[in-house]
């Protein structure tokens, strides 16, 4: 596998206030932080889990590999629009909000442990408030996962309400 790093994530531009998210989360010091970026048309994460998050021995807990791809197709999901909107991650624009819908994951192969995991996200607009994301989930050349998530525009309702 190419090595590849996320320079330029659209997470690391999430204000504060959603920032905290246990799967991509900057701020979560507990969590993920899962980072995604562009690779070409393409979304990308790559992630390299502890091995506390093993499900049997030499092999990845599936929740693992759900969380990355909920969460990848979030942030591949306000990448586009935030492209679509006529911004750049680091153009000083806030990017848009997701918040998932559905997430289906068809697991294919076991996951093993100790190799670094890349997330590869397809776009799909199906409404301007909503969104899909196809992701396959790849340790090392071997395809072990699929997932679709399908996510909506965070509303309104998920702000903080001021007393």
């Amino acid at each position: 596998m190419k090595e590849f790093v996320v320079e330029k994530a659209i997470q690391d531009i999430y204000p504060d206030d959603f920032a905290w998210c246990y799967g991509c989360g900057r701020l979560n010091e507990d969590g993920h932080h899962f980072r995604t970026g562009w690779q070409g048309d393409k979304t990308i994460t790559i992630y390299t889990p502890e091995a506390k998050y093993m499900g049997i021995p030499g092999f990845l807990y599936g929740g693992l590999i759900a969380s990355l791809i909920d969460c990848h197709g979030s942030g591949s999901a306000a990448l586009a629009l935030h492209r679509k909107n006529g911004h750049e991650i680091g153009d000083g624009a806030i990017p848009p909000r997701f918040v998932t819908a559905s997430l289906n994951v068809d697991f294919l192969k076991p996951t093993p442990q100790d190799v670094a995991l890349k997330a590869i996200g397809t776009i799909e607009e199906i409404h301007p408030k909503k969104w899909k994301v196809e992701t396959e989930v790849y340790a090392g050349e071997t395809l072990c996962a699929k997932g679709t998530v399908v996510l909506v525009v965070m509303p309104s309702t998920f702000l903080k309400k001021e007393d």
